[in-house]
């Protein structure tokens, strides 16, 4: 059985004909463009079969358990929590791994539009880069990442992110607890 990849063209088009819902069968991918546009159109996404969508949490006085967080679980993303004071911004960010889930380590999603703001790291972080362009700016560099790129920023670092139009990551950070 192939796998079939939904595409933001596979969503305009459906939007376009007014179309409401974009039904996936299960397996097939959508990529993170195609459920922002399916947002923005007011497109649902369905998948034809039952996916897992439970938030696995560590058992009391046991291991942390594995966590999965489904693709159709990571929309919509939301307004950041920080004011990063540029109005004419849309940044947005969703947590999927947090200190809650008994791991070291953290992660999520975070999407940027035309524009960027400062931002100092208490923590180290991994960016790898899902669609458009990231421009981490330090005093000393610049570096843009593309689809696929992955980006390393150590502890302590005073970065700038950017882009000149849309980027969207993932993010892992160390330690998982970093914001407290």
């Amino acid at each position: 059985m192939s796998r079939r990849v939904h595409t933001a063209d596979d969503v305009l088009g459906l939007a376009r004909t007014g179309g409401t819902e974009l039904a996936v069968a299960p397996g097939d991918l959508v990529t993170p463009l195609a459920r922002d546009v399916a947002a923005e159109r007011g497109v649902r996404i369905t998948v034809r079969a039952p996916t897992q969508d439970a938030v696995d949490r560590m058992p009391a006085g046991g291991p942390p358990s594995v966590r999965h967080v489904a693709g159709a679980n990571v929309l919509p993303l939301e307004p950041f929590p920080v004011d990063v004071h540029r109005p004419e911004m849309d940044v947005r960010l969703l947590d999927v791994v947090t200190a809650d889930h008994g791991l070291p380590i953290a992660a999520g999603l975070m999407s940027l539009r035309a524009g960027s703001f400062p931002w100092t790291l208490d923590y180290d972080e991994v960016e790898y880069v899902l669609e458009g362009e990231l421009h981490i700016t330090t005093a000393a560099q610049q570096v843009v990442g593309r689809p696929g790129d992955v980006i390393a920023v150590p502890k302590g670092s005073s970065i700038t992110f950017g882009t000149p139009s849309w980027a969207k990551f993932l993010y892992v950070t160390y330690p998982a607890d970093w914001s407290s």
